[in-house]
């Protein structure tokens, strides 16, 4: 794998299908873990879902400490602490099977993720020796204290204070926390609070066992019912002074980096539970006379389908496109002297930006899949006896988690431009040619005609859009840029379609080259079918913003770049979906 590419580049920069990794590639061992994880989800959680929903006294805890016994906790913590060590992508393809697990799925990414990878991450040595083993065994289970009553996407402007004691040896924690996931049986919180008058949160590691913390009820809630969420109170609660995690006010960047780790792997999980409502809507499909024949015969179900698996196809090649990049970046950090730790939190923070647009992406994609999973079940679908009530209602949780979709798509504009501006990327040379072709007359090149070169030049093409449009967007609106939301959502939306429409096409590429051009035709028509709705979307974002900050001449020519830049050849799309619907209906499963 390549180890060149920077978070944010791909905008700027074209990456080789050889540098990315896609999922076929996995080894017998990674496979082992995933069907694991399947053999874990079915034998203990798909068979209880009822009683998860009712949240029968112990049964939560349970299931996480038989995921416990089997490794399921660690498997992304050191071996020296109880784990199994592995790298990024296998504790992704973790998450991702993990992720079809409804509520359960919700309470072991809490507890695996923001609840132990700040102490992991961020803890001294004495903290994680203490904590780490017993969390990666389940002993332990953890929870995350950051949101409250006032602050929720601006956490730094929390109210929980931490005082020192008048002999020093404790911080004395009292403040509010709400929508606290596992809040109801956690042995282990970490909670934000500020010290005095700080500027800044600092973040503490707190035992139950501590005293002076107060749970309210458990929340109802419109769907993961299963999962235990409280508001947790903390009075007069006495945390020794050694629970302090990193340093003074750094708390507010554990927050945010433990988010952007948190983004990716909501995308993954938010794939596995797609991948899952797929294979039962085909499944139901395929059973569901009407008219004298299944359902799965009809187009307007093979539409459904088909558009399904494109668009888990294409948000899965660009999940494990960027969690390579994290385990690269990493081990080139490890390599060139960082510690481990620190390595593996600016391995994310690199792609930071990638975490911020699939978690966006993914979210979006289970929403349509339980959406349209509904539909194809249709009367049946509504039914609480049927699977899809709890998938639709499980599934609107994860645009509001980890930072509200709306949020990441402003940080997605924000971080690419703070990147530019600190020198890390270069955006205006790039920009600014485009701009300059945009006088020129247009080039008559056509693409050569080897395997997949149009597509290519469509990808280039998508770049230079969203290049045109962010440039003028800077340049006009210079310090409102900030407050232009719909603006700021728009070049997101394009910025998300070139991440996704480029994964799937090196996904594409790369396969083909493993499998020849045969045996990958649903592959190459999911992809086409993506690219060709992507320019349309693309097109739009587009000409909302640039309608909205340009005028006359300008606005003409610059619509009319656009144009140029999302133009692909016509593309015979339902064709294209009934390959894809066909293998489905064939194979009763999602089975790309």
């Amino acid at each position: 794998m390549s180890t060149s590419t920077k978070g944010g580049e791909f905008l700027i920069k074209e990456t080789e299908a050889k540098d990315i990794f896609i999922p076929e590639e996995w080894n017998e061992e990674q496979q082992m873990i995933a069907q694991t994880c399947h053999d874990f989800l079915a034998q203990n959680v798909w068979n209880n879902l009822d009683r998860i929903d009712l949240q029968e006294e112990g049964l939560m805890p349970s299931l996480l400490n038989k995921a416990g016994e089997l490794g399921l906790l660690g498997i992304s913590v050191p071996e020296e602490y109880g784990g199994f060590g592995k790298d990024f992508t296998t504790s992704m393809l973790a998450t991702e099977i993990m992720g079809a697990g409804h509520s359960f799925a919700v309470a072991i990414s809490a507890h695996t993720g923001i609840g132990t990878l700040p102490i992991l991450y961020y803890g001294n040595a004495e903290q994680k020796k203490k904590y780490i083993p017993k969390l990666a065994s389940g002993e332990w289970k953890a929870c995350y204290c950051l949101t409250e009553p006032s602050s929720g996407s601006d956490a730094n402007s929390g109210k929980t204070k931490a005082v020192l004691s008048p002999d020093g040896k404790h911080y004395i924690l009292n403040g509010q926390k709400m929508w606290i996931t596992n809040g109801g049986f956690a042995d282990i919180f970490t909670v934000f609070a500020k010290i005095d008058d700080d500027a800044n949160l600092s973040a503490f590691i707190v035992e139950k066992t501590f005293g002076g913390i107060a749970l309210n009820p458990e929340e109802h809630k419109m769907g993961i019912k299963g999962s235990s969420t409280r508001q947790v109170f903390f009075n007069d609660c006495k945390v020794p002074v050694e629970n302090l995690l990193s340093e003074r006010q750094n708390g507010f960047k554990i927050a945010v980096n433990i988010l952007n780790l948190g983004r990716i792997k909501l995308a993954g999980a938010a794939i596995g539970g797609s991948k899952v409502t797929v294979t039962k809507a085909v499944e139901y499909a395929n059973e569901r006379n009407q008219f004298g024949r299944p359902i799965s015969k009809y187009g307007a179900i093979r539409y459904k389908l088909a558009e399904q698996a494109t668009r888990i196809y294409a948000s899965e090649s660009a999940i494990y496109r960027a969690s390579e990049n994290i385990e690269d970046a990493t081990k080139a950090l490890i390599a060139g002297g960082m510690d481990e730790a620190k390595a593996k939190l600016k391995g994310v923070e690199q792609f930071a930006v990638e975490a911020a647009i699939l978690k966006v992406h993914g979210s979006e994609v289970l929403d349509y899949v339980v959406d349209e999973g509904v539909q194809i079940y249709g009367g049946m679908g509504y039914s609480a006896e049927a699977p899809m009530d709890r998938a639709y209602r499980d599934a609107r949780i994860n645009r509001i988690f980890e930072g509200t979709n709306e949020i990441n798509r402003m940080l997605i504009v924000d971080m690419m431009l703070k990147r530019a501006m600190k020198g890390e990327l270069d955006l205006m040379t790039p920009a600014q040619k485009v701009a300059a072709e945009l006088m020129s007359i247009p080039s008559m090149d056509v693409p050569d005609d080897t395997l997949f070169a149009k597509e290519k030049h469509y990808i280039i093409n998508f770049k230079k859009a969203v290049l045109m449009v962010a440039g003028a967007a800077v340049q006009k609106l210079m310090q409102s840029l900030a407050k232009e939301q719909e603006v700021l959502m728009s070049i997101a939306d394009m910025m998300i379609e070139i991440y996704v429409s480029e994964s799937v096409l090196l996904r594409a590429e790369k396969l083909v080259s493993i499998r020849g051009e045969e045996a990958c035709k649903e592959q190459i028509a999911m992809m086409r079918v993506y690219l060709n709705d992507a320019s349309d979307n693309i097109y739009k974002s587009g000409k909302e913003s640039v309608n909205y900050f340009a005028a006359g001449d300008e606005q003409r020519m610059m619509i009319t770049g656009l144009k140029r830049f999302t133009k692909v050849d016509s593309f015979n799309s339902v064709e294209a979906r009934r390959t894809v619907s066909a293998k489905l209906i064939a194979e009763n499963k999602y089975c790309f």
